[in-house]
């Protein structure tokens, strides 16, 4: 039984067997917890969550972050401290994530150092209202890595067109970057090679190339957009499909004489990483996505109940074939379905920017509110 002030342990799988969390960090993926509140790090979680299931880092986004102040009480006094500085919301939001990101940091922080560099990183994103403002995108990364002070904090852009520059751009003031928003082979490429031209351009200047790069490929919403408008037997097989081409064309680019003579001299591949692969059909496997999606040299980084869905079993299947396997076959057939993909991934980017614009709105509103509930709290008190 758990004593008063002790943290369970997260549930795993049977006695004597290894959780396919260990299994599939032993493969060579990095696992990553698509969460962060304040509560995670408080109660011990988070390091629960490191020393028994094989997470080296995590992701955020302003969902998280709205879900967490708005059902919480735990940000409260932060909150009223700020008020007191006369801070609005979006300057007020960013030194709670910060303190939030940078403790998570400190944690993954043997991992990092462990690891050279590869793993133990920690995710932050520019506002999404920049995610059409190239300058103003970059003016914001550079000043969000430089206030955090941790050399594992990855800073969130759009792989937006307009995006794309500013990952350039940071990529040569040498700031670590998660490109974010990505969904097909093509957006991946253009990505992929902003970075590269990034840390071509530091070789040039004479300076240090190891810049570190994640590149976010949404799988979920695929199946979501597609749910109901195919036949029953490419449910679920969408996401997929298109994560084992780009897959496909990861493994080429990482081989390529361009992209090997770069580390010759010095910097370090940009890894794929697996977003949204939470399952959303319940009649689903609850990890369909993390077995497909198993690759080394990869992170997958997933909510807590798929996480804990995961640690449950003790098995994973094959890995993730680096040609592709049958992703082009089942693309033809939902071709022959009617589904337009290279069209359907425009369409799924806008609707990702608009959606992370309405989830900020979202959050400088619940902030604003609670803003305004705790400073009418806090001036009762005092009067």
């Amino acid at each position: 039984m758990t004593q008063v002030g002790q943290v369970a342990k997260p549930s795993t799988a049977p006695a004597g067997a290894r959780p396919a969390t260990q299994l599939l960090h032993d493969e060579g993926q990095s696992l990553w917890l698509d969460n962060i509140t304040r509560d995670l790090l408080d109660n011990g979680t988070l390091k629960q969550y490191i020393d028994h299931l094989s997470i080296t880092g995590l992701t955020s986004n302003p969902t998280i972050f709205d879900h967490a102040i708005k059902n919480s009480a735990t940000y409260d006094s932060a909150i009223v401290a700020r008020l007191k500085k006369g801070m609005s919301a979006e300057p007020l939001f960013f030194e709670l994530a910060l303190e939030d990101l940078t403790r998570a940091a400190d944690l993954f922080r043997p991992i990092h150092e462990k690891t050279n560099g590869v793993d133990g990183w920690v995710s932050l994103e520019v506002s999404p209202l920049l995610a059409y403002d190239t300058a103003s995108t970059l003016a914001a990364a550079k000043d969000l890595f430089a206030r955090a002070n941790r050399p594992n904090l990855l800073i969130k852009i759009p792989g937006t067109k307009q995006g794309l520059p500013a990952i350039e751009e940071a990529i040569f003031s040498g700031i670590p970057i998660n490109v974010t928003l990505l969904f097909s082979r093509e957006q991946y490429i253009a990505a992929a090679d902003a970075f590269l031209r990034g840390v071509e351009r530091r070789i040039e200047a004479g300076l240090n190339p190891l810049v570190a790069s994640v590149a976010s490929v949404f799988v979920s919403r695929w199946d979501t957009a597609v749910a109901g408008k195919v036949p029953e037997n490419l449910q679920n097989q969408l996401g997929i499909a298109v994560a084992k081409r780009t897959y496909k064309a990861s493994s080429a680019l990482l081989g390529s004489a361009r992209w090997q003579r770069v580390y010759n001299l010095g910097a370090r591949p940009q890894r794929l990483l697996w977003a949204s692969t939470g399952t959303k059909d319940p009649k689903a496997s609850d990890i369909l996505y993390i077995k497909a999606l198993a690759a080394p040299f990869t992170v997958n980084t997933m909510p807590e109940p798929t996480l804990k869905a995961l640690a449950a079993h003790t098995e994973l299947g094959e890995l993730l074939p680096t040609d592709g396997g049958d992703a082009e076959e089942v693309l033809a057939q939902f071709a022959k379905a009617g589904v337009d993909v290279e069209a359907l991934a425009a369409k799924l980017q806008t609707e990702g920017a608009e959606s992370f614009v309405k989830s900020w709105n979202y959050l400088m509103a619940v902030i604003s509110s609670k803003s305004a509930s705790l400073g009418k709290r806090t001036s009762k008190a005092a009067g």
